[in-house]
């Protein structure tokens, strides 16, 4: 018997170093989960599904309802919902509609859970060819979007890809229908930076998360759809050539669908990659108001302005909405083991659920949102002091965003790499797969020393000492360093026209170089599969271990034999 008990832990102590089955939680929380609904934004549909797809594995049991944010807020609000994602807090009523917008008394709070980019997928084909490098400016899509540019060859279009003209085709607009926060933003950012235009339009000067005169007056040929993945697949549909939509970047990146490059204050056109959104959003004015309702909610508008070579205009944050009344009144419903569910899924979603999205079209929250978010999961411990929340914090939390010592700087923004040349205005438009190479990377402060990385390389795994060098195939260049000053490996990472890693090539090998990431969702699907393989086999080899001894002990009992 005790053979079998030391073979028992090493059974146990197997299953807890076992890949995929990490517990998403600190190992001192033992809560007592329970099924939680939430809906709203669908904008952050394809981070929010990453994350439940993770928790998943570890028993916590989360459905999300992509039904636009307004839809979501008014979900909760009617506690239909035990919590909500949207892009923008309480109107009171829409700016533009005066639909009625409220938590009707319930008590909430917001909590940052993703950032990432408003991109603008097109569907151009002509001689047989997919147009895959437009450029466009924040004054041609606003004219886009308001029905004074209705043809892909007008001039402010030939302009943006420096005098090189699209043929005669019609533009088809694809706006959303629904409550929509990526209406929200679309809209704010015409409101701030093309008021003239956008207030002609839409008849006033404000934003609106419903998009105003569609199948009327100028937007006559707009097509409206419900959802980024409506929106999406309309324009990647066979029917929809002319076509041009607003979505986040993971929908396009999910199908490799080309996604126009956005104009930028300093005069270069720029992807919302996971890097380029970090550098905008370093802009962003959060509310820091702990007094305020809108706790935490941003302002874009210098967002929009950023100076920054590589800032992607249109970047945002996205929120969850969490219940903070307590049970059972005015929250019959939030018992303890929903309350702790949605305590443990918000902390794994901006922890480490933060380093699952950056690949598939999202960006890492900087860290201090996610100490802020620390807090207002503390408001469900408030509300009820059965909730753990052991180990809820900084040290424990995961994020790509921050790396150890260094806790106040957001390393994605400080090795996100600078355009090329041929992205500025002026100068001809990149040829399909040109993409920044990261060799003009800058370092982070106090001195720290950090891999050369291009877009898609790991930042979570800084070089400690020593140096070594290595080259890649196509436009990466990669430097690594070895521990101990041993020498590192090089890796070079070949990157395609939306930004994201293609095979890599360079050579050499040290404990700590760059770890090429996944290309998009089928790099993501792939690890995924290890994920669940990994664990899998562990159990198995466990089994083999276990069971004969188990089955030998048994049969000599039954004979009488030595027990």
């Amino acid at each position: 018997m005790m053979k079998l008990r030391a073979l028992a832990a090493v059974a146990i102590a197997a299953l807890a170093a076992a890949p995929g089955l990490t517990a998403v939680v600190p190992a001192q929380a033992a809560a007592t989960h329970t099924l939680i609904q939430g809906s709203g934004s669908s904008w952050a549909a394809n981070a929010v599904n990453q994350w439940v797809a993770d928790v998943h594995q570890q028993g916590m049991q989360v459905v999300y309802s992509p039904s636009g944010d307004a839809t979501g807020r008014q979900d909760f609000a009617n506690k239909t919902s035990d919590m909500s994602v949207t892009s923008l807090g309480y109107q009171g009523r829409d700016p533009l509609t005066g639909v009625p917008d409220t938590s009707q008394g319930r008590p909430y709070a917001y909590l940052p859970i993703a950032a990432g980019g408003t991109a603008f997928p097109y569907q151009l084909r002509y001689a047989g060819q997919q147009v895959r490098n437009l450029r466009l400016s924040g004054s041609t899509l606003v004219g886009i979007f308001t029905g004074t540019i209705t043809n892909w060859n007008d001039k402010a279009i030939t302009a943006d890809n420096n005098g090189h003209a699209l043929p005669s085709l019609p533009i088809t607009p694809v706006v959303q229908s629904e409550g929509s926060g990526s209406t929200a933003q679309l809209t704010k950012y015409f409101d701030s930076q093309y008021k003239q235009q956008w207030v002609a339009f839409s008849g006033r000067d404000t934003f609106t998360e419903y998009y105003p005169n569609i199948g009327k007056g100028k937007g006559a040929n707009f097509i409206g759809a419900n959802g980024s993945d409506q929106a999406m697949n309309y324009v990647s549909s066979r029917q929809a050539n002319g076509s041009i939509g607003y979505v986040e970047y993971s929908y396009a990146l999910s199908q490799n669908y080309p996604v126009a490059k956005l104009l930028n204050k300093s005069g270069y056109y720029t992807l919302p990659t996971q890097y380029n959104v970090a550098v905008a959003l370093e802009k962003a004015q959060i509310n820091m108001d702990k007094s305020s309702p809108n706790y935490l909610l941003q302002d874009l508008t210098h967002v929009y302005t950023d100076p920054d070579v590589r800032t992607y205009p249109l970047s945002s944050y996205v929120y969850m909405i969490e219940p903070t009344g307590k049970y059972p009144s005015p929250e019959s419903k939030i018992t303890t083991a929903k309350r702790q569910t949605i305590a443990d899924f918000a902390y794994y979603s901006i922890c480490q659920g933060q380093k699952e999205i950056g690949p598939i079209g999202y960006s890492p929250l900087p860290v201090n949102l996610v100490q802020a978010g620390f807090g207002q999961i503390n408001k469900l411990k408030a509300a009820d002091s059965s909730v753990d929340l052991t180990n809820r914090n900084v040290k424990t939390c995961n994020n790509p965003t921050f790396i150890k010592g260094h806790p106040n700087t957001n390393y994605l923004a400080k090795i996100a790499p600078k355009p090329p040349a041929c992205d500025k205005r002026g100068n001809d438009p990149c040829a399909d797969g040109v993409t920044p190479t990261g060799t003009d990377n800058p370092q982070p402060s106090s001195g720290h020393k950090h891999h050369t990385t291009t877009p898609g390389t790991n930042p979570s795994s800084p070089a400690t000492s020593g140096s070594g060098s290595g080259s890649g195939s196509g436009t990466g260049a990669g430097a690594g360093t070895g521990p101990s000053g041993t020498g590192g490996a090089g890796v070079g990472t070949q990157v395609d026209a939306n930004g994201q890693p293609l095979a890599t090539t360079g050579t050499g090998s040290a404990a700590d170089a760059p770890v090429t990431v996944p290309a998009g969702l089928a790099g993501y699907r792939a690890g995924h599969l290890t994920k669940i393989l990994a664990p899998l086999c562990v159990v198995l080899l466990i089994l083999a271990l276990v069971l004969p001894p188990v089955i030998a002990h048994r049969m000599s009992a039954r004979r009488g034999g030595p027990q």
